[in-house]
């Protein structure tokens, strides 16, 4: 988004209604305003009220610039001059993560909907994430059957269909449509991802991409799924070669880790993330990704020194992620000393750091695994 939508002049116009902030979550500064403006999803976007400091409008995901121009429109328009208090009332709810009463109020907002109303799709997907959230699956995929015929031709019968095929994945093996939901809503989502009309962004069909991967997990086809992770590795390589700018190209360097780890190449990300470090020698993204492809690989030392590179650049709830490499690393290579010390020192710097953003199931799981040593 920073490297292909923000830049975008035709957000210009919306320059004096709102104050931009971008929050780095891992920052120890920041914990506070993580509390009140709570994320659980990567990328996120608030619209605040600056009186209340309350959530209008929380924005799962990517988006288009037209796709935010709209969302800032109506949510400007709302609240300056407020018309729909049943709306609000649920983006509220939604923007303060309450889940399963969002889901709620947002289907009472669609209930009384106008037919062609310009706000159907927005709400849509709200409600989807919001029902995703709350485990309510079965919900999830009626809604999603329902919107995807209104929501043709235009970017949410994307997020719409993605929904569907992942709500449909979550149901009980003991469902008897569940196959028969997986495969119509995995088709939808193919058709989307493969529509060049459709306007959306790069990173959300490489997400679709990745669902689409585990629908054919899930069904049991290896031959599928391996045909699709390489569908989405060269779709991911075309976009990483269109990029002007190293951010840009850097944008998709995660997604396509991921896409080679799963074919069994992780070899294929070294020369992507060896560019990425050099041009972008101040995040410790690269090193950690290159740590993790040399793992991958069995080539312990050099995954070692792209995590002693890493780590000085790193901090808050990202450091762990990196330190518990440190630690697996350790174990591969059979040296159990170092790794019992590696998960005494993430454990205390995991326990050290902020309530907000103390990452509590990792901190389980180190106690669990030291338990041993004090026998």
């Amino acid at each position: 988004m920073r490297a292909y939508v923000f830049t975008n002049p035709a957000l210009e116009r919306h320059a004096g209604q709102f104050v931009w902030l971008a929050l780095d979550n891992e920052k120890k500064s920041n914990a506070p305003l993580r509390k009140k403006l709570p994320v659980d999803a990567w990328p996120t976007y608030l619209l605040v009220d600056p009186v209340t400091e309350k959530v209008l409008v929380r924005w799962v995901g990517s988006a288009t610039v037209t796709q935010l121009a709209t969302m800032f429109d109506e949510t400007y328009g709302s609240y300056t001059s407020p018309s729909d208090t049943l709306l609000a009332e649920a983006d509220r709810l939604f923007g303060a993560t309450r889940y399963e009463e969002a889901a709620a109020a947002y289907a009472r907002v669609l209930e009384r909907a106008p037919k062609g109303w310009s706000g159907y799709a927005r709400t849509v997907d709200a409600r989807l994430y919001a029902l995703t959230r709350s485990a309510q699956f079965e919900a999830c995929v009626r809604q999603a059957e329902e919107a995807l015929p209104r929501v043709a031709g235009v970017p949410s019968f994307a997020s719409v269909a993605a929904s569907g095929l992942d709500c449909a994945m979550s149901l009980p093996d003991s469902n008897l449509h569940r196959e028969a939901m997986i495969r119509s809503f995995e088709a939808q989502a193919r058709s989307a991802i493969e529509d060049s009309t459709l306007v959306i962004a790069a990173d959300d069909r490489s997400g679709i991409y990745g669902m689409l991967v585990d629908a054919r997990h899930t069904l049991g086809d290896s031959l599928g799924e391996r045909a699709t992770l390489e569908q989405w590795a060269a779709f991911l390589e075309g976009e990483a070669a269109k990029a002007k700018t190293p951010d840009a190209r850097a944008v998709f360097d995660s997604h396509r880790l991921s896409a080679y780890l799963e074919l069994g190449q992780p070899e294929r990300a070294v020369p992507m993330l060896q560019a990425s470090e050099r041009d972008l020698p101040d995040d410790y993204n690269p090193p950690f990704r290159l740590a993790t492809a040399y793992k991958a690989m069995k080539k312990y030392p050099e995954s070692m020194a792209a995590l002693e590179r890493a780590l000085p650049k790193a901090y808050g709830p990202r450091k762990v992620r990196i330190l518990r490499l440190r630690t697996d690393v350790y174990v591969a290579t059979g040296d159990a000393a170092a790794a019992d010390r590696s998960r005494r020192e993430t454990l205390a710097y995991a326990e050290a750091l902020p309530e907000e953003q103390r990452p509590e199931s990792t901190i389980a799981a180190l106690k669990k695994e030291l338990e041993p040593a004090k026998q």
